[in-house]
């Protein structure tokens, strides 16, 4: 599942909510029992974090793959007063809500990554993940990827959709958005999913091409593939349509170049362009329902954090409330 699942926290009872939507999510993907209970103890503390601390915020859930097993990532985000003291606030005991002051500490302690940005006065954002066996062997990744993927408010299902193939040598990702919204163009970004799962192999070029033939039948998608070939530290993208690309380094930041069209309907060039990839860079590609106004460098620090936090801070604060939006991250293991 590459969609995101989002939970609004806004009172304590929907923290309920999250917590049984996650315990779903869990049965779905095959956690035993003793997983279930972390995550559900997780997503509790969470939830109710965010209703004695922010008051309005969301939970969302996300399927992850890794190796031999399967997880789930709980993203927590909200525009509340912010954490001064992130590691005081990790400590047993310590509360400034009056309350046992265990939550955090306990969050972490529960899972098998744990991850907070928080700036005083804009907000806060956490991220933790549960694996079904958290004892598998996770094989060594080359890149590291994050992503958050919601439909418009209203609608059932997103429009966009993303996909990654990741190689020791060289990682290809995919973001598509469907024209329109709803499961008209969700079938169109499903097909530039299998196109693109059938055609990895080949260029970024020839990938947008058999795209093109495979989504005649539906009403089109803007699409952008980017190749990262690690050997060569360079990064090869074709882009159609609206679908935005960075590449942000400590010093820099180039945006990829796409044409004008639709794939499936109007397509009147296809160009791959190159770039340097970085050592300390990030790559971040996302559709039309994120404002392109985002600066990474206002967020001291954010960029050496896990890339779903960096997708999920990225989300909060430019996301259009009237589309679809996916907010794709990648990064460098080994940074």
């Amino acid at each position: 599942m590459r969609e995101s699942i989002a939970i609004t926290i806004t009172e304590p009872s929907q923290t309920g909510e999250a917590r049984r939507v996650a315990l779903a999510l869990a049965n779905r993907l095959g956690f035993k029992e003793t997983e279930r209970g972390k995550l559900g103890l997780v997503v509790t503390e969470v939830a109710n974090n965010l209703v004695r601390h922010a008051r309005n915020g969301i939970v969302v859930l996300r399927a992850m793959e890794q190796a031999t097993t399967v997880g789930i990532e709980i993203l927590s985000l909200d525009h509340g007063p912010g954490i001064v003291d992130v590691d005081a606030c990790l400590e047993d005991g310590y509360s400034t809500a009056g309350t046992s002051g265990n939550g955090l500490g306990a969050v972490r302690r529960l899972s098998d990554f744990f991850e907070v940005y928080s700036i005083a006065g804009k907000g806060t954002a956490l991220i933790a993940h549960l694996w079904a066996d958290p004892t598998a062997h996770c094989a060594e990744q080359t890149l590291e990827i994050g992503a958050v993927c919601l439909p418009k408010r209203g609608e059932d299902v997103s429009g966009d959709a993303w996909v990654s193939q990741v190689e020791p040598h060289r990682s290809l990702l995919l973001v598509a958005d469907g024209l329109g919204h709803g499961p008209a163009a969700a079938s169109a970004s499903a097909a530039a999913v299998r196109s693109f799962q059938d055609n990895h192999h080949r260029s970024p070029p020839a990938i947008v091409e058999a795209a093109h033939g495979a989504l005649r039948s539906t009403r089109g998608a803007a699409l952008a593939i980017t190749e990262i070939d690690f050997a060569q530290q360079v990064v090869c993208f074709a882009g159609v349509g609206n679908i935005a690309a960075s590449i942000v380094s400590a010093t820099e930041q180039h945006n990829l170049v796409s044409y004008n069209g639709t794939v499936g309907h109007e397509l009147r060039k296809i160009q791959a362009f190159n770039y340097p990839w970085y050592a300390n860079g990030l790559l971040i590609m996302h559709s039309d329902g994120l404002s392109t106004q985002w600066r990474l460098d206002r967020y001291p620090g954010l960029s050496q954090k896990h890339p779903s936090l960096i997708a999920g801070v990225l989300y909060r604060d430019f996301h259009r409330e009237r589309d679809d939006v996916t907010v794709l991250v990648a990064k460098g293991v080994g940074r």
